[in-house]
């Protein structure tokens, strides 16, 4: 199993999707097997998910309910919460240089929490919605709900480039909750049971992973207990992923697709 869990990712970057005629991208469609399961909490509306040595950091969204969270993975225990103010609803979180960032939706603000403690370092002002959020190692990475992808500098948040998501000659709109793992962008898509994995170069989807089981093992009827959360240990090389309200949290190991 530890083999197979060191190439399950490896194996994204030695298979992408092919070209129709028209030369547009075909993304595979990869499979997934279940690693290990999470304890997970069940009241928490799951915005974004990022790993820290060992640690979870969670962004909770809902107004008057939204927080910033330090959770202990093996038993879901929060360890540290800070209560962002009533009025705000927070979204998508990365850790970066040592620092926090955390979206908002329609406040348009961007936080930066001091990872140690969750002490704030400043608000800044963000120019539209906030949904996901992730960066490359030199760049934060931000969605707004669209078929975009923004580039920004983590110094300034100006954008530097943006990106236009197609899967096929189709635009994938509602990008949601971002991850950025093995040189690939991973996208939550709203109220949808896939994540899509993108080529931050091009824009194309290379790959698509169908986790609808994974919800429906959840048995909750809430419309809003959808797929939302990923999250990736770099150093284990280890993909997790979670949703709003959902009562576990899974490491995920991806597979090839199989052969037709």
């Amino acid at each position: 199993m530890r083999i197979l869990i060191t190439l399950c990712l490896s194996i994204l970057l030695l298979r992408s999707g092919g070209f129709y005629g028209s030369g547009v991208m075909q993304p595979l469609q990869y499979r997934y097997s279940v690693v290990q399961v999470y304890p997970h909490d069940s009241s928490a509306f799951t915005q974004g998910l990022a790993w820290d040595n060992g640690t979870v950091i969670e962004g909770t969204g809902l107004t008057g309910k939204s927080s910033l969270r330090r959770v202990e993975l093996a038993t879901g225990r929060v360890l540290q919460q800070i209560a962002l103010p009533a009025n705000i609803f927070g979204e998508g979180v990365t850790l970066f240089h040592d620092k926090i960032f955390q979206l908002t939706w329609k406040n348009k603000i961007l936080f930066v929490w001091d990872s140690t403690n969750l002490q704030l370092l400043g608000s800044y002002p963000f120019p539209r919605q906030g949904w996901g959020l992730t960066h490359d190692n030199r760049y934060l990475i931000a969605s707004d709900g669209s078929s975009t992808l923004y580039f920004l500098d983590p110094e300034t948040f100006q954008e530097t480039r943006r990106i236009t998501v197609y899967s096929g000659a189709s635009k994938v709109e509602s990008l949601n909750e971002l991850e950025y793992a093995k040189g690939r962008i991973y996208a939550n898509i709203y109220k949808s049971d896939s994540i899509a994995i993108i080529n931050p170069e091009s824009g194309f989807v290379e790959g698509w992973v169908d986790l609808s089981e994974l919800r429906k093992k959840q048995g909750i009827a809430h419309k809003e207990a959808i797929l939302n959360g990923i999250m990736y240990d770099r150093i284990n090389d280890k993909l997790y992923v979670t949703g709003k309200f959902w009562p576990k949290l899974y490491e995920i190991c991806l597979l090839p697709p199989e052969e037709s």
